[in-house]
């Protein structure tokens, strides 16, 4: 990817790094226009924290960055993985440390933007190394879920792991499944990853500084949520998910297709099959539903990020509903970067 003209008086390879700074919020709170605000006055690039920006393919439905935002300054992290790949949490932090020692040594700043706070947890405070996937183990777990039923396989991982059980749905096969495969292949629970071992041998936190935007009003961030989520669907999303359907190998219960907005539309069409007869009002009445049930789980999303953003209570906090974001951001970040 082509890089913008370092600006004058950028700092060199050979200058102290700035530390990298994380600009996070809820869905729809305005990262994408701030960072690029910022990109105007400092030499950085973007280091996305996104788990759906991983996926090539998927640009209406992700929000991703157009083509002209992304040669306004170095992205990375964005169309990395095929929708039937996985991307865990630990693999972006693996990323996203090598990716901030890159930019620095070339005199830049990283900036970390986006809503994907497991992600950000698992960079700040780093996990055991997780075991790789089991594919025979995960074959022989669906195959039981198809006989038992996903609430029963919770059921199994509550006895072994019940602190990751009580944080699961028992439906969501994709992380009841890690979490039973991750017990069988390794005979230890996969909360006992997340806590570290007794002797302290997890990696060290690493700190920066968090700027989280967050409304005063969540009203204000509901509309923008609806607005957005109509634009998508006027964008085309429903074109992208029906031809994401069409391809081999792809199916709902995959990290990808469980995104927000994709899940809805897969949902709603997958067994729907229209005559030419009530092809125009029944497609009304689906598009409808998309739109409602999409909306309502975005605002859900955002809750959920929201609840994870309070939990960290070492955040700056800025208004994304309030006059002069922008530059109310700048002035954070001047205070780092200088």
């Amino acid at each position: 990817m082509t890089e913008r003209a370092q600006p004058t008086g950028a700092a060199s390879p050979s200058t102290q790094p700035k530390p990298p700074i994380a600009l996070v919020g809820p869905t729809a709170s305005g990262k994408s226009a701030v960072s690029l605000a910022l990109a105007q006055r400092w030499p950085l690039e973007i280091i996305s924290v996104d788990s759906a920006l991983v996926y090539r393919g998927m640009d209406i439905g992700t929000a991703k960055p157009t083509p002209q935002e992304l040669a306004q300054v170095p992205h990375h992290l964005i169309d990395i993985r095929d929708p039937a790949q996985a991307y865990s949490a630990a693999e972006f932090a693996a990323d996203a440390t090598r990716l901030m020692a890159d930019i620095q040594a070339r005199g830049k700043h990283p900036l970390l933007v986006g809503g994907t706070m497991l992600y950000l947890k698992a960079l700040l405070q780093p996990l055991d190394d997780m075991p790789p996937a089991q594919p025979e183990l995960r074959a022989l777990l669906e195959a039981e879920a198809t006989t038992q039923g996903w609430p029963a396989l919770h059921a199994q991982l509550a006895q072994v792991d019940p602190a990751t059980a009580q944080r699961l749905s028992p439906n969501d096969s994709q992380r009841v499944g890690r979490a039973l495969e991750v017990w069988r292949a390794t005979g230890r629970p996969l909360s006992s990853f997340h806590a570290g071992d007794a002797a302290g041998a997890k990696p060290a936190a690493l700190h920066m500084p968090i700027i989280s935007l967050e409304p005063t009003d969540r009203a204000w961030l509901h509309q923008r949520i609806a607005q957005r989520f109509e634009a998508m669907l006027a964008q085309g999303l429903v074109a992208e998910v029906q031809a994401l359907m069409t391809r081999p190998g792809l199916h709902p219960d995959l990290p990808s297709m469980r995104c927000v907005g994709y899940r809805q539309v897969w949902e709603a069409f997958q067994n729907t099959e229209l005559s030419a007869h009530d092809h125009q009002a029944q497609s009304a009445k689906i598009i409808q539903k998309i739109q409602d049930t999409g909306i309502a789980a975005t605002r859900q999303l955002a809750k959920r990020q929201l609840t994870w953003l309070r939990s960290m209570p070492e955040r700056w906090v800025e208004a994304c509903d309030a006059p002069g974001l922008a530059e109310r951001v700048e002035a954070r970040v001047a205070g780092v970067w200088g």
